[in-house]
């Protein structure tokens, strides 16, 4: 069979993954993807954002401001959020195969395009309405373009990236200076005008405190850890000579970016937050392990040297955002990285003959089916983490919205507002008018849409009702009243408890 048979073949099995059974694992849509999807609803229907700003090029949301890439992209199907990331996800399978085939061969371009079709890291995120799914795509474009010495496209598809996902503004930046070092390249009029349209805003925008809204979330230097500092000058021998805000910066910021290429992270647990990985499973099948860091050592090779030089810099500059942030290791954030362990771990087993070849594809495909195995009782296991319910809840009160004069919807789970916008779905012309909000601890609370009211979870057992009023709380908030009906999680546990009063 040909080459191109072969990536064909892989391309659409690896599509056929991301497509399969997508709205039963995740086992729900979250906050975030919802929110994504109503904005996008909303562009679609006014041409503004759900808080009524123009084509804005940073989506408020709850505060979290969200970077437009997706979120325009999403504007063909809102309803169906996912199917950028399904789409790119599978679009990431095709350029990793011409990235391994002009680094080495066509062997370790389609054993790189293989496992990005179904290694758990790309397979997961490519299911999930993630803005990351998008920014990893243009960096890789970018990336490729620059190596094939398409210097136009390479600084427009970074520069696109830079407005995708905010690890891009980071990556990218340092990416574009480390190839002008490397390579060169004369700049025309054209390269200069696209540097100018997309980082000068971007920078711009970062100084901005919209545009630093996100990384005041995330930063090493938050609250906590400045107490921390400050206690260990009181307690410690040093005093502030040892602990200071550079010191603890400097330490934290390098263990975390060692994290980044430990085995823990990449192949025995993967990331600690829920909603990006199955848990306890790495994000690269164990099988790969050794061929990884035997790649590595490969990059160092003398064939296509300057192309080498460039991946091992690459491979060096993608953990940095992930680094400057908390909660580190973490799967979103070191998305920079990718494709490059699939194409380290090809380079390596390239090294070996057709006997060790044959056992790693044999061992992946043992992986894979244990692994899909294990991502299925996800499901059950973490549909809390998903924010599973208010779908069923909002398909529940709609056809009775009209039979009460008020609706009582707990916070519990968090942004309950957004979950009824799009799952209604809401007018968006009609969402911007009539919702109520506040803002407070750098955040957009929004409290009322018409006639239903978003209360904290802990307010609800000792509201006075109105008559003639629907409630919907959580079990930690159980009322007197007539309970209607209740809505599971998938574990069997009450989410939400619905009374009449």
């Amino acid at each position: 069979m040909s080459h191109l048979k072969w990536l064909l073949l892989i391309t659409a099995a690896g599509l056929i993954l991301r497509l399969a059974a997508i709205n039963f694992l995740p086992p729900s849509l979250n906050w975030d993807e919802v929110s994504l999807g109503y904005n996008a609803y909303s562009l679609l229907k006014t041409g503004r954002d759900e808080w009524g700003t123009v084509l804005p090029t940073i989506f408020r949301a709850y505060g979290d401001y969200k970077l437009p890439v997706y979120v325009y992209l999403a504007t063909v199907m809102p309803f169906f959020v996912r199917l950028p990331s399904i789409i790119l996800g599978t679009l990431l399978i095709v350029i990793t195969y011409l990235l391994g085939r002009r680094l080495s061969s066509p062997f370790v371009g389609l054993t790189s395009a293989l496992l990005v079709a179904i290694s758990p890291w790309t397979w997961w995120m490519s299911r999930i309405a993630l803005e990351a799914n998008v920014g990893v795509l243009l960096i890789v474009v970018g990336v490729y373009c620059l190596l094939i010495r398409k210097l136009n496209l390479g600084i427009l598809f970074l520069g696109l990236s830079v407005w995708a996902y905010n690890s891009a503004r980071v990556f990218s930046p340092l990416f574009l200076s480390a190839y002008f070092l490397i390579y060169r390249p004369k700049l025309s009029i054209v390269s200069y005008s696209l540097i100018s349209i997309f980082l000068i805003p971007m920078i711009i925008q970062l100084l901005s405190p919209v545009g630093q809204a996100r990384l005041n979330w995330l930063t090493l230097l938050d609250s906590g850890a400045i107490s921390r500092i400050e206690n260990l000058q009181t307690t410690r021998p040093g005093g502030r000579l040892l602990y200071n805000k550079a010191t603890y910066f400097t330490y934290r910021f390098v263990q975390n970016y060692i994290s980044y290429f430990s085995p823990n992270f990449l192949f025995l647990k993967g990331g600690n937050h829920y909603q990006f990985s199955v848990q306890n499973f790495g994000l690269l099948y164990l099988i790969c392990l050794p061929f990884f860091y035997i790649g590595i050592l490969n990059l160092f090779g003398s064939s296509n040297f300057k192309f080498r030089i460039l991946l091992l810099i690459w491979l060096l500059l993608a953990p940095i955002a992930g680094s400057l942030t908390r909660d580190a290791p973490h799967v979103l954030r070191a998305v920079p990285l990718l494709p490059l362990p699939m194409l380290l771990i090809s380079l390596g087993l390239d090294r070996f003959g057709r006997n060790v070849k044959a056992f790693f594809f044999t061992g992946l495909l043992i992986s894979i089916i244990y692994y899909l195995v294990s991502a299925n009782s996800y499901r059950s296991n973490y549909s809390q983490s998903w924010q599973y319910g208010y779908s069923q809840v909002v398909q529940f009160i709609k056809p009775r919205y009209s039979q009460y004069d008020q609706i009582v919807f707990t916070k519990k789970y968090g942004e309950p507002h957004e979950f009824v916008a799009y799952f209604w779905p809401w007018d968006p012309a009609d969402f911007a008018k009539n919702k109520s909000w506040d803002y407070h601890a750098n955040w957009y609370w929004v409290n009322a849409l018409d006639k239903i009211k978003f209360v904290n979870d802990w307010e609800i057992k000792n509201m006075a009702f109105k008559p003639n009023t629907l409630v919907i709380s959580s079990p930690e908030s159980e009322i007197a009243g007539r309970e209607i009906t209740r809505i599971n999680f998938l574990d069997g546990q009450p989410a939400f408890i619905i009374y009449e009063k």
